[in-house]
Order: C-alpha cells, then sequence, then structure tokens
C-alpha cells in the first residue's frame, strides 16, 4: 500500500464520478452550494459529551479507536432499539460510552475475545429485531479483528497505534486498512474504488477529540476526503448537487436495500466524495480556508434536521458505514 493513500481515494472516486450511470454532480450546484457553506461559521463540532469518553487521555484514545471499529451498519439501523431520541450511530456511542464510564476501557485481550453475546448486552439489543443481532455479530468479528492486532502488533496498547502513526492521518489510515474489516475497497467496472471511511473518520475523532494536540495531533489533516456514508450523499441529493437515475431514486424511496458493492451504492459514495473535492477547490479559490472534514461535519450534522430524516436515505448493509 503505497504512502498515497488519500490521494488514490481522490483518484479513484474521480473516475468512478466520470463513468457513471446512475449518480450524477451537478456541477452548476457545486459552485452555488460552495458559495453557500457557512465555512466561516463552520469550522470545528466537537464530540458530545454525553455520547463520547472525553478527557481521559489514553483512555479516551482506547475509546475513539473501539468506537470506529464498529462505526457502522448503518443499514441495519431501522431494526436497532436506539435509545429515545438518538439516531443509530449516537445509541452505539452513547451505549459504548456508558460501559466505559462503568467498567472502564476494554483491554485489547477482551476486546479479541468479546462475543455476540456480550455485544448484544453492552448495546442493549437483547429483544431486538434479527437484524440487529446480526450487526452484533458484526460487531464481535470486528473487536475480535481489532483487539488481535493491538495485542500483535502494539503489545495490547491501544496508544501505540497512534504513536505508529506519527501524527499522520494517512498513515494511521494505512494501518488500519490492513484489518479487513476497515478494508472499505469496492470493485467498479474493472477498477479498484477506495473509500476507507471509518479508518480516516478514527483520525478525524481524535483530531477533534484532543483539539488537534497530544494523540490528536495530525499534521496531514487536511488531506482527509469526506467520510463517504449514506448520509452525507442523501443530504447532497436533496440540496441539489447529486442527482439520482429515476430507478434508483425510486428504489431508495421504497426503501429497498441497495447491494453493498453495486454499481449504484458505489456512485453513490464516490460522486459524494468528488462532489466535495470540487467545492473544496471552490471555497480555496475564494480566498476561504476549507477542507473536505469541515465541509463533511458541516453536512453530516445538517443531516440530523427533520426535512433530511423525513426522506429516505440509500441503505446498506455494510462493515463500512
Amino acid at each position: 500500500m503505497g504512502i498515497d493513500i488519500l490521494q488514490q481515494i481522490r483518484s479513484s472516486c474521480k473516475t468512478v464520478a466520470e463513468r457513471t450511470s446512475n449518480v450524477f454532480i451537478n456541477k452548476d450546484a457545486v459552485k452555488s452550494y460552495a458559495a453557500w457553506l457557512p465555512i466561516d461559521k463552520t469550522t470545528r463540532f466537537s464530540p458530545d459529551p454525553s455520547c463520547h469518553y472525553l478527557g481521559h487521555g489514553d483512555d479516551t484514545v482506547a475509546f475513539f479507536l473501539t468506537l470506529n471499529t464498529i462505526n457502522f451498519g448503518s443499514g441495519y439501523f431501522p431494526s436497532l432499539r436506539k435509545k429515545n431520541g438518538m439516531s443509530g450511530y449516537f445509541t452505539i456511542a452513547s451505549f459504548l460510552n456508558d460501559h466505559f464510564r462503568k467498567y472502564g476501557p476494554f483491554s485489547a485481550v477482551e476486546l479479541a475475545e468479546i462475543t455476540i453475546e456480550k455485544c448484544i448486552v453492552i448495546f442493549r439489543q437483547e429483544n431486538a429485531a434479527d437484524p440487529a443481532k446480526e450487526l452484533m455479530g458484526l460487531f464481535a468479528a470486528a473487536l475480535n479483528e481489532f483487539g488481535a492486532f493491538i495485542l500483535d502488533r502494539f503489545n495490547g496498547c491501544f496508544a501505540g497505534l497512534v504513536e505508529s502513526a506519527g501524527h499522520s492521518a494517512e498513515r494511521l489510515v494505512q494501518l488500519l486498512a490492513t484489518l479487513d474489516f476497515y478494508n472499505d475497497t469496492a470493485s467498479y467496472r474493472g477498477m479498484d474504488v477506495m473509500f476507507y471511511k471509518r479508518a480516516q473518520i478514527t483520525a478525524a475523532d481524535l483530531f477533534l477529540a484532543f483539539n488537534g494536540t497530544g494523540p490528536g495531533r495530525f499534521d496531514d489533516i487536511d488531506r482527509l476526503t469526506i467520510f463517504a456514508d449514506n448520509l452525507v450523499p442523501h443530504v447532497l441529493r436533496l440540496d441539489g448537487v447529486l442527482e439520482y437515475e429515476n430507478g434508483l431514486l425510486s428504489r431508495i424511496e421504497n426503501e429497498e436495500e441497495i447491494p453493498a458493492g453495486s454499481p449504484e451504492e458505489i456512485e453513490i459514495r464516490a460522486c459524494a466524495v468528488h462532489a466535495v473535492e470540487l467545492m473544496v477547490e471552490e471555497v480555496q479559490r475564494s480566498g476561504k480556508t476549507a477542507n473536505s472534514m469541515m465541509i463533511d461535519q458541516f453536512l453530516w450534522n445538517r443531516g440530523q434536521l427533520p426535512e433530511f430524516k423525513r426522506h429516505p436515505r440509500h441503505r446498506t448493509r455494510s462493515v463500512f458505514y
């Protein structure tokens, strides 16, 4: 894996965006949207202390590494038993935070040996529908792999993983991408497409949790792309930046599953990545400072508004988002 992994993400997503048949970028809308973005007011969102284990040094590092190991399953979230008023993501983060506050961080050994039954208890899915329990099985497998990785490579020290990245978000992405559950790639018309959503968001979360210092210092944080999931493209579509082919849009509105690795699913994610890269160029051309992570945060938080939640977004059962 080359050291230019973030550029490979950009390049592969751009190529997909140039070849699509289901999802299209409205270039005129990109320009007007970039001009409209409240860049001066939207610089950095802080993690929610009610859902994230903040202010505990290396234990906070362990929290975000553990959380992002299981920061997937949006396609399963309709069957997830959620906390009142919380989305799927905040439900999972909040339950994990509850566990850390009561028992402290998991050791690498505990993660390597965690079971589906334990995950069901931690995330309160005892009476959930079968898809949510299937997700708990995937959580257990992902945590097993990550725990073994920390044991084998870093002698059980979570902070050792971050330290080995040498203040480089790209290097942290490279390290995490060696794991099956982080290897967020796809094949599209004979070419490899890279996203590495959760590996990238791990660096971003640490950066935000530590305000860009200590284990959150990444000197190349501006090089991250957006964290391609099913919410950011949804916001971009409703805001007119992305346009979907009628058949695909009908399937999404009817809440049909869009299979992981299908051309449609890859195009949705890749076009979102490339559209935001074009926005960054437009914003910077105007003399303002912006990066993809900043715009991703704005779009993801915008997606929490009722006007976006009332419309179905694409649902894909994937371990990558």
